[in-house]
């Protein structure tokens, strides 16, 4: 018999009828390569007109502004006019946040979205305005084109912002059709989060291996089917996308379901449920192709620790040069008022619990760095006159403006404890460690909700420690830039420092 031959219309001489053929179990083309070979890489959903939108509206809208500017100001179009503009779309690329368009959206979603593009907005004049200064372009245009231009661009991006997003929820796409694999509590949120979403499509339902009655009741109303039935539902009607919001303990059935889909044109995503974990910094990652998910990490990575850290530098160098004079006053009043050493060093844990030393003026009669530290008192007999000065308006953490110029400390951060404070509350508080997993601050985010000086009770550190997670969950430069301003309010009229 003559091997069966094969052209572009599929075999010749024996074809699909050869029962050779028939016998031949199917050959998987997903799992032959090795997984040297297989890389995961992070992306989006989004069509390619949205995503346009929603990374070149704004800076589109930084164009539209110049324009009308160069216009209603007669300034004549010349070589450099091009070069701004494109180094002005340019620079707002980077400097503007992505737009991000939602359903509904309350007021206060509408407030935060405002305020967040007037201060990109005066961050990227500002910029700009650095730049022209620097190569000293700003005499190739007139004054009244460059104040124009400022003046229109928030209103240009504002009123963009809010027809751009109008636009996307009008032509919402009719032809993405997706299901969810899993009614438990994340598939009923992811399913509310894609219905907030432009391009959502039509939810057909949701699928699990239970019977309806033991689903959540968010879910019933909306319950298309059992597991067993979901390949036959995908092909029947035409499902473009699959949510697999099953526990990681399914994993068996998880299989088994991608083993079916295989016969369709479906694409499949899958949601690990993560929800149940104390979650820090939670995020997805990759490193060279292999996903991961970030449980419990530092906000500090990438582009973010390079901002953190530049303005610490900046305003411990500015704090230095325009303090020095009052610092050299305190180590005078501290060293005539009291025997010992002006300044006071004690080890306390930094950045990954790893040990540094922490400068202050000396405010006690002694200098406690043993294995048993007693935390100040109200009253306490050991803190001197002048000490208590200082320690009332906070003028003894000055020095640690050292710490955080050789990048020991950071302004804004969990404020470090004594070592021998660090070795017992880690033993008495789950989590406590957690919070050096940044630099500690002069301030943070729980002192400038009252919880400084003595903490007489357990539970005063705990809530210490929650306002420190929390503060590392939700980090952000505005954030830091409130921490600060509310310091420098209350470090005056506080009275729990002793």
């Amino acid at each position: 018999m003559q091997p069966a031959r094969l052209s572009d219309d599929g075999p010749i001489g024996g074809g699909f009828d050869n029962p050779a053929v028939k016998t031949q179990p199917p050959v998987s083309a997903l799992s032959s390569a090795s997984v040297e070979k297989k890389i995961v890489q992070l992306g989006s959903v989004d069509s390619p007109g949205l995503a346009l939108l929603k990374y070149w509206s704004k800076p589109l809208g930084v164009l539209v502004a110049l324009l009308l500017a160069i216009v209603l100001t007669s300034q004549p179009l010349t070589p450099a006019c091009g070069a701004l503009a494109i180094a002005a779309v340019l620079i707002s690329r980077q400097m503007f946040s992505p737009l991000r368009v939602l359903a509904r959206a309350g007021a206060a979603t509408v407030t935060r979205r405002l305020v967040r593009l007037l201060l990109e907005c005066a961050a990227w004049t500002g910029l700009l305005l650095c730049l022209g200064l620097a190569l000293g372009i700003d005499d190739e245009f007139q004054r009244n084109t460059m104040l124009c231009w400022f003046a229109l661009t928030p209103v240009s991006l504002i009123l963009g912002d809010y027809y751009t997003t109008r636009a996307i929820l009008r032509t919402r796409s009719a032809h993405e059709r997706h299901i969810i694999i899993g009614a438990n509590d994340i598939g009923v949120e992811l399913a509310r989060r894609i219905s907030e979403n432009p391009g959502a499509g039509t939810f057909l339902g949701f699928f699990d291996f239970r019977n309806p009655d033991r689903l959540p009741l968010r879910s019933r109303d909306r319950f298309a089917g059992q597991c067993k039935d979901v390949s036959a539902f995908v092909r029947q009607h035409a499902v473009n996308a699959i949510y697999i919001a099953l526990p990681m303990s399914n994993a068996p059935r998880i299989e088994v379901l991608l083993h079916e889909f295989r016969d369709t044109t479906a694409s499949i995503y899958f949601v690990p449920d993560i929800s149940g974990f104390d979650l820090v910094q939670a995020r997805c990652a990759e490193i060279h192709g292999i996903p991961m998910l970030a449980i419990c990490d530092t906000p500090f990575h990438g582009m973010n620790a390079v901002q953190k850290r530049a303005i610490d530098i900046l305003l411990s160098s500015v704090a230095l040069l325009l303090c020095w004079p009052l610092l050299l006053a305190i180590a005078l009043a501290v060293k005539i008022s009291s025997s010992g050493p002006a300044l006071f060093k004690q080890r306390r844990y930094g950045l990954h619990g790893e040990e540094i030393l922490v400068y202050k003026f000396r405010t006690m009669s002694v200098c406690e760095d043993g294995p048993v530290v007693v935390q100040a008192m109200r009253e306490d007999l050991r803190v001197t006159g002048i000490g208590r000065l200082l320690r009332r308006t906070s003028l003894d953490e000055l020095p640690q403006l050292f710490n955080v110029l050789q990048g020991k400390m950071s302004f804004v951060g969990p404020r470090p404890h004594a070592v021998a404070h660090n070795e017992l509350y880690r033993k008495l508080i789950s989590g406590y460690m957690i919070r050096h997993k940044v630099r500690p601050g002069m301030t943070g985010w729980a002192q400038v909700h009252g919880l400084r000086g003595e903490t007489r009770t357990i539970e005063q550190m705990r809530q210490r420690v929650e306002f420190d997670l929390d503060y590392l969950r939700n980090w952000t430069l505005w954030l830091d830039i409130r921490i600060i301003l509310k310091t420098a309010a209350i470090v005056f009229f506080h009275g729990k420092a002793y």
